[in-house]
């Protein structure tokens, strides 16, 4: 009985107790293996390594304030956008007496023709139309310089707006039926 008491006492101390078998962390047992060939960095090498990313992710923002100088405010703003506003027309419109603008997405440039704005819709290259505008001073409350879209003139019309650096317009069409 006492053997038996003794390794159940023995097997309660074995369980119940903390015991440790490994000595340091478990990275100790990697050593130097490296299978990518890389080589440890320590930790002020990692900090100077993000501080300097972080600084020139910095300087890739938009200067503002004192540092942003009239001198380069208009290079700023010509080296913006040089991309075509894209109109997307849902119905399609009636160009001219008989031609026809299918649905789709369209690139709109505005030109002054002999001192008449007219608005220039692409599709790749080509060129699908071309609409007489009227000039005007109104933005249409659009948040950007760059814009064009196309809103509710009645039942049957709709009016294309257009706005750039140069002029903003707007164009009267008719929907085809």
């Amino acid at each position: 009985m006492r053997k038996f008491l003794t390794l159940i006492f023995g097997i309660l101390i074995l369980v119940t107790g903390n015991i440790s078998y490994a000595d340091g962390d478990l990275w100790d047992n990697f050593g130097d293996q490296n299978v990518y060939g890389q080589k440890p960095v320590s930790d002020e090498d990692f900090d100077k390594a993000l501080e300097s990313k972080q600084k020139k992710k910095k300087n890739k923002n938009i200067p503002k304030g004192e540092e942003f100088r009239q001198s380069n405010e208009t290079d700023f703003i010509n080296k913006v956008d040089t991309a075509l506003p894209v109109l997307c027309i849902s119905i399609p419109l009636k160009i001219g007496e008989d031609g026809i603008l299918p649905v789709g997405h369209y690139q709109v440039k505005g030109e002054k023709e002999n001192g008449q704005p007219r608005l220039k819709l692409y599709q790749s290259s080509f060129l699908m139309a071309d609409i007489p505008a009227v000039e005007t001073n109104e933005d249409f409350d659009q948040p950007e310089i760059n814009f064009v879209g196309m809103i509710d003139y009645n039942d049957k019309q709709y009016k294309i707006i257009f706005g750039s650096v140069d002029f903003n317009a707007y164009a009267i069409v008719d929907t085809a039926e």
